[in-house]
């Protein structure tokens, strides 16, 4: 029987609607929206289920919506039995699989995703900064690329490390630029600048950093129930202050999702479950290996279907 892992999205998988299902049809799932309109001090739900788009976009706005709907629909897939060996999340994700591990609580949480969003929009004067997605260029041709970049003025870095194939960029919106421009010489097919309001996971996230630094150290954490994969090191973490210091470095630092899936393959899991809105992990994770079996949890319709061939393994 091979190893279960619990995977939550991050920004971009926002949808105004999501989790409007599960906050009808199921009893927890509505207490953990009405938990974070509660610790926020205003309704965060109306926002989700109602819009207007434009507003949910705003990433402290989108970080606290897709943690609760990510943590609302474990919530009603609890109830299915299905237990992870391991959780992960991709960028703000990695905080839904902390509440999932135990070493954060839910209003925490959001609390805390609430302030890193507002400081990781206030760490770089707007149109300042940019990020692009890459496609088809390898880590290490494109990492040369960006270094060559960044020694001729216009800092930009490796930010998001997705799979085989798919790797972000941030940093200056010149630097970014000049990816954009001279991104066949890292072999890339085609370099897709992203819709996003600042150069995430990019040094040029410092400031962020360090503010988020005195909010995680005013929230209790518990060891982790089970290991978290975490996105700087690609690696498992379990002990509150190694967390804490992780969840600092990993707003200016590059998420290493397609290490991470790896590291937890190697470790024996066959089975990615992944809770919250869309699918776009289970697209990554199947770029990174066929094999594996995916199954995504998204709606209160999927809790179900997702329980019953879980069950049959």
């Amino acid at each position: 029987m091979g190893k279960i892992a619990f995977v939550f999205p991050g920004q971009g998988a926002q949808a105004v609607g999501m989790g409007k299902d599960a906050y009808e049809g199921h009893e927890g799932s509505r207490a953990v929206f009405e938990r974070a309109d509660e610790a926020l001090g205003f309704k965060l739900s109306d926002l989700i289920f109602n819009g207007p788009d434009d507003q949910l976009k705003i990433t402290y706005n989108t970080q606290p919506a897709l943690l609760a709907t990510s943590i609302a629909l474990l919530e009603a897939f609890d109830a299915q039995g299905v237990r992870p060996d391991f959780v992960a999340g991709h960028s703000l994700g990695e905080y839904s699989a902390l509440v999932a591990a135990g070493v954060l609580r839910f209003e925490d949480a959001v609390r805390a995703v609430r302030a890193r969003g507002e400081f990781m929009e206030q760490a770089v004067p707007g149109g300042t900064g940019a990020m692009a997605a890459v496609l088809g260029a390898e880590r290490g041709p494109l990492a040369a690329l960006c270094g060559d970049i960044t020694a001729g003025g216009n800092a930009v870095e490796l930010a998001n490390v997705n799979c085989p194939g798919q790797i972000v960029v941030s940093g200056t919106a010149a630097g970014v630029a000049s990816v954009v421009e001279r991104g066949k010489e890292a072999g890339a097919k085609r370099v897709i600048p992203l819709e996003v309001s600042g150069p995430f996971h990019s040094s040029l996230m410092q400031p962020a950093a360090l503010r988020l630094r005195d909010v995680l150290a005013g929230i209790d954490m518990q060891p982790a129930e089970v290991p978290v994969v975490a996105n700087v090191t690609a690696g498992p973490v379990t002990e509150p202050a190694d967390i804490r210091r992780l969840l600092e470095e990993q707003v200016s630092s590059p998420v290493l999702w397609e290490d991470s899936v790896n590291w937890l393959i190697g470790q024996g899991v066959d089975t990615f479950v992944e809770i919250g809105s869309g699918s776009v992990l289970a697209g990554l994770i199947k770029k990174i290996d066929r094999s594996v079996r995916v199954v995504s949890v998204n709606s209160l319709e999927a809790v179900q279907t997702a329980g019953e061939q879980l069950q049959t393994v």
